[in-house]
């Protein structure tokens, strides 16, 4: 198994599901970002979503990142991801080419296949061909902000510069961790995925360090690797607390997938958070539950998101303080206060 040896990130990812309207929820995430930057989180990552309220709060991820660039300063702004096969991939290289030069060059952007399969339906796409689309829309990205010339003989105006080293590509397989690998764009892993049937109590690990192991294979010589690991991971100051809206937010998440009918576990609010992958308690808690992740000893990037306990955010702002304050630290995560940048050794 190969180590991954280089300097780490950390992030701070939401889906923009706080219990609130479409407009409260984007000023809540605003919030939240902005904190995550003061506490000295070096990322931030949003999630697209078309149509599904409970599912995502945002089908327009670089309008609201452009809010959020004025709002910040140095954090960096991610998409976790872009649905790139619904998309006119020259209209999301234009606006992402904008967007990162308004932000001073702190754009990374984040594009998958996508799960949401009626919202194909509704762009006029086939769902069973995302993935083709997804390629042709990715080579046609890349195409547009290498500088090449477009289908037509035009170039890109404005080009960015070095877009084109942040692209990121999210993923569930070892097929897709080595196309990632293979184009030396960033592999994005999920915060928690489906076990084998001939293997349920498999660890999340288990399932993605063949990933990394595919991506760091298929990497072109001398390119670095770039490995994001997304958990769940919500801290408080009182287990209480964790605990009490661990049972909420799993127990609603439980009941949505069952009324989609899809199969769900059952058990105790422990067997829960053990089947959705969740970090939660008081610092020294979480610590230990991080560090018995192996998967997190070989990413570049570690990205926190507290969904789906979902709490409410006053919790969530305490939880981005305590991750930078406690348990980061206690992760190796040491701060570059020449850069105002944190990085882990």
């Amino acid at each position: 198994m190969t180590t991954v040896s280089t300097p780490k990130r950390l992030g701070f990812f939401s889906r923009l599901l706080d219990q609130a309207d479409a407009a409260e929820r984007y000023r809540l995430v605003t919030a939240q970002i902005a904190h995550a930057e003061h506490c000295g989180f070096d990322s931030a990552w949003i999630a697209q979503h078309h149509f599904h309220e409970a599912e995502g709060g945002l089908p327009a991820p670089f309008v609201f990142l452009a809010h959020v660039a004025a709002a910040t300063s140095r954090i960096r702004l991610g998409t976790g991801i872009v649905t790139l096969p619904l998309e006119l991939p020259i209209r999301v290289a234009e606006d992402a080419a904008v967007m990162d030069l308004m932000s001073g060059g702190r754009l990374e952007v984040g594009v998958g296949p996508g799960g949401n399969l009626t919202a194909f339906t509704a762009f006029g796409f086939d769902s069973k061909d995302r993935h083709t689309l997804m390629n042709r829309n990715l080579d046609l990205l890349r195409t547009a902000w290498s500088g090449g010339v477009l289908p037509g003989g035009d170039r890109l105006y404005p080009m960015p510069n070095g877009l084109v080293d942040r692209i990121w590509q999210a993923t569930f397989s070892v097929d897709g961790a080595r196309r990632a690998g293979a184009a030396g764009d960033g592999l994005m892993m999920s915060r928690t995925q489906p076990r084998p049937a001939d293997a349920p109590d498999a660890a999340l690990a288990d399932i993605q360090n063949p990933m990394i192991d595919a991506y760091l294979e298929a990497l072109p010589k001398g390119c670095a690797p770039r490995i994001l690991a997304s958990r769940t991971v919500f801290v408080t100051d009182d287990h209480k607390d964790a605990r009490r809206f661990a049972e909420t937010g799993l127990l609603t998440l439980l009941n949505k997938r069952a009324d989609a009918g899809i199969q769900v576990a059952h058990g105790s609010v422990d067997d829960l958070i053990k089947a959705f992958d969740v970090h939660l308690g008081t610092p020294a808690e979480v610590i230990a539950s991080l560090q018995a992740d192996d998967t997190l000893r070989r990413a570049t990037e570690l990205t926190v998101q507290v969904h789906s306990i979902d709490p409410p955010h006053p919790f969530i702002l305490r939880s981005i303080e305590l991750m930078a304050e406690k348990v980061a630290p206690a992760l190796g995560w040491v701060r570059d206060n020449t850069a105002g940048v944190r990085r882990v050794a």
